[in-house]
């Protein structure tokens, strides 16, 4: 059986580049090097591609190695994968790249973007799905249109936090009050993320936010449990079973994440039956809402006391390492991380065959509803 060629790509220059490089060695240590024929790409701190014949080597060394080519993925469909820019190096053919870049440039539709360009399958979601999946202020537009529950919420520039800070802290106190969550419209791992309780706190916070965004995010903090539902595949997507949070600080912020030890990560979630079903039921709704494809983890809040569920934000390119939770949730539903990343490639592939399937060209007249 002929191997798949696989691009890995992982790094990038987002404030995530570590965590991507985390979640590619993950990938590749599950990858079958019977099925497939991994081709590293990494993307530096400053944007530049790079590849190697050794990807373990690329992943481990922070792309410093010799043997390190730089490269460069072309819109050019009919290229069909990667272009090392050595003397007399030729392209290196891709069957389908699975992104792993997190946060911006990877995660935002940008990758994608090219992707779709250059005619290549690839694991996640579209531009569309992406891009809108990344912009917490964009995606919450989308819920509240479709009527899902989420927390109240006000969105403002960096513009407007440098012109009229009193009236931004008007506003919030007249929409939720204190205590509120100040968070970059576009970002993720809770970088730039702030828990602000009184009113003299919240101009720091939008200052720190708005380093990492042009657009902030300001939201009512919503008391409770904090729980994910994996969400696999495309138009018809399925729910895994639902974990729960519970961060050794305040809140689950990049600290609790990555680098403290203490958080717990309960599956299944301490919730009743119907709760249960209520989130899994959302997150598939919230998936099929931003037009999602592949891969999401979609996270909540359980308010107290009511019980009340809250759409929080969907991560349209979870983390893959050791300790997250889009993987572990997918193995106590009864898919391994092999197989769930075999699953990922295939709805990949069948997702870019479809795009294939679509009219490229147009004859007016001839073409029209009820022509003959």
């Amino acid at each position: 059986m002929k191997r798949i060629r696989l691009g890995l790509v992982f790094g990038g220059r987002s404030v995530e580049h570590d965590v991507s490089l985390v979640s590619a060695r993950a990938v590749l240590d599950h990858l079958d090097p019977g099925r497939y024929d991994v081709v590293p790409i990494g993307v530096t701190r400053d944007g530049r591609w790079l590849t190697s014949g050794d990807a373990r080597g690329l992943l481990t060394d922070g792309f410093g190695r010799a043997q390190s080519i730089p490269a460069v993925l072309t819109g050019d469909p009919s290229i069909q994968g990667l272009v090392p820019l050595g003397d007399g190096a030729a392209p290196v053919c891709l069957d389908v790249v699975f992104p792993l870049v997190h946060g911006t440039g990877g995660e935002d539709g940008s990758l994608q973007g090219l992707l779709e360009l250059a005619g290549l399958p690839y694991v996640g979601s579209g531009v569309l799905g992406s891009s809108l999946g990344m912009d917490k202020a964009a995606m919450k537009v989308m819920f509240g249109a479709a009527g899902l529950p989420c927390a109240p919420h006000v969105a403002v520039t960096r513009r407007r936090i440098e012109a009229d800070p009193r009236g931004i802290l008007r506003e919030v106190e007249a929409s939720f009050g204190f205590p509120c969550f100040v968070k970059p419209s576009n970002g993720g791992s809770s970088v730039g993320v702030s828990k602000v309780k009184a009113p003299g706190a919240l101009a720091p916070a939008l200052q720190a936010a708005a380093a990492y965004d042009r657009r902030v995010i300001v939201e009512q903090a919503v008391e409770g449990q904090e729980v994910e539902c994996a969400v696999l595949g495309n138009d018809e997507p399925e729910a895994s079973v639902v974990g729960e949070i519970v961060p050794c600080n305040e809140f689950y912020d990049y600290s609790a994440k990555y680098l403290q030890e203490g958080s717990e990560l309960i599956v299944p979630a301490r919730l009743t039956a119907a709760q249960t079903e209520r989130v899994r039921g959302l997150a598939l709704e919230a998936f099929k809402v931003l037009d999602l494809a592949g891969m999401a983890r979609v996270d909540f809040f359980v308010r107290r006391p009511d019980g009340e569920i809250l759409l929080n934000e969907v991560n349209t390119i979870p983390g893959f390492t050791p300790i997250s939770m889009y993987p572990k949730l997918w193995e106590a539903s009864g898919v391994g991380f092999a197989q769930l990343v075999d699953r990922l490639v295939r709805l990949a592939i069948e997702r870019h065959e479809e795009r294939l399937a679509l009219k490229k060209e147009f004859a007016p007249g001839r073409e029209a509803p009820g022509a003959g």
